[in-house]
Formats: C-alpha cells, structure tokens, sequence
C-alpha cells in the first residue's frame, strides 16, 4: 500500500477559504477564474493559489483560468463535502447549547445529529429539537448513525476523558475547544479551537496598535 501524500496542513486551510471564494463567484456569474483574481478574492498571492492547488493535480489552463464553478465542485471534493457530515456535539453546557443552535453548519453541509453529557441535569432534555443523551449511549449510536466527527465542548479537565470516550465510539475527528492538547491514536484527527488562545493574540496585536 502506497503512503499518503503529506499535505500541509496550511493549504488545507486555504483550500477551504478557495472553496468559499470560488463558490462566491460562481454564483455572481463568473464563469471562469484566473489565479491573479482568486488570489485577491482571498488575500493570498497567485503563486501560493497555484502551489496549493498543485498538491491535488493539474487545474485549469495557462491564459485561460479555472472553470469557477467546476474547481469549486472538486475543491469539495478533494474536502470530503460532496456529502453531508454527520456530527455530534459532547458537552451541552453554555458553549455547546450555543453550537447546537449554530446555523452555519448546515448551510456548509454538517448535520448535527446528536447531543451528549454525563449530568443528569442535562441528560434528556431537547436543545434544538434533540434530545440530550448520556455520553454511554455515544458509541452505540454512533453503530447506527455514522457519526464522522465530534465537536468537543467540555471543561478542560473532562476533556481527555472525553475524548476517549469518543475514540472508544470509533469517531475518527474532533474538534476540540477545550484549552488542552488532547492524547489521541494516530487514527483519530484533532483539531483544536483554543479561543482564549486567540484572544490572547489578538490582544497582543491590540496593544501594538495602541502603542503606536
């Protein structure tokens, strides 16, 4: 069996940022794109446009672009976003009630299809029309529903606990919002969202600004 290309986990990044650009311009009635006007649409440079796109095969042509709508279309696919992903939320505190109720993640293709805490208090109740289930049920559900990913949204000191539970269930991606780097199989992709981390930095920039 061949290895897996290494990607770099920045033009993935920006894979997802053309995507969005170029679905934008398909549906403003741009029918084919150059790499100079990509580029400005999403603040990069036409070289690293065309770096990227290179880790996953030839597109488009000299002097004559991309097709919009048709990179955009394999962009997705090169995502995983040609069909929905299902996703979970664990941890159905303040900031887990709040992704619940996120409209943004059907609109990009995620469908939230279940909700889990261990508190009893919690534990039954519907939130967006689901109704919280205990975090033992995950795995079992998981057998029926195919969970792809699971959106983390547990303390700091639940969250390795959590997270195993997760791996135990089979769930192969986590997004964590937990401040703390998560120990997980190499199977299993994290990614983290530490947003006391970005404020931290933004805060920084802030005060240059000040400063000057």
């Amino acid at each position: 069996m061949g290895q897996k290309r290494q990607i770099p986990a920045p033009s993935v990044e920006r894979l997802c940022r053309y995507e969005r650009c170029l679905a934008k311009a398909a549906r403003s009635g741009m029918s084919r794109i150059s790499s100079q006007e990509l580029a400005a649409l999403c603040g990069v440079t036409p070289e690293q446009v065309r770096k990227d796109l290179s880790h996953f095969g030839s597109f488009g042509r000299r002097g004559v672009g991309y097709d919009a709508a048709g990179l955009c279309e394999e962009l997705r696919r090169i995502l995983g976003l040609e069909r929905k992903r299902r996703i979970a939320i664990v941890g159905i505190g303040n900031l887990g009630t709040a992704l619940a109720g996120y409209a943004g993640f059907e609109a990009r293709g995620f469908e939230v299809v279940g909700l889990y805490d261990n508190n009893p208090a919690r534990v039954g109740h519907l939130v967006q029309g689901i109704r919280v289930r205990h975090i033992d049920q995950l795995a079992t559900d998981n057998q029926r529903a195919q969970i792809d990913i699971v959106v983390l949204a547990v303390p700091e000191s639940a969250a390795q606990a959590a997270a195993a539970r997760v791996v135990a269930a089979g769930i192969k991606g986590i997004l964590n919002f937990a401040p703390t780097r998560l120990k997980v199989p190499d199977h299993v992709v994290v990614r983290d969202v530490d947003m006391t981390a970005e404020l931290e930095c933004l805060s920084f920039w802030v005060a240059q600004a000040e400063e000057d």
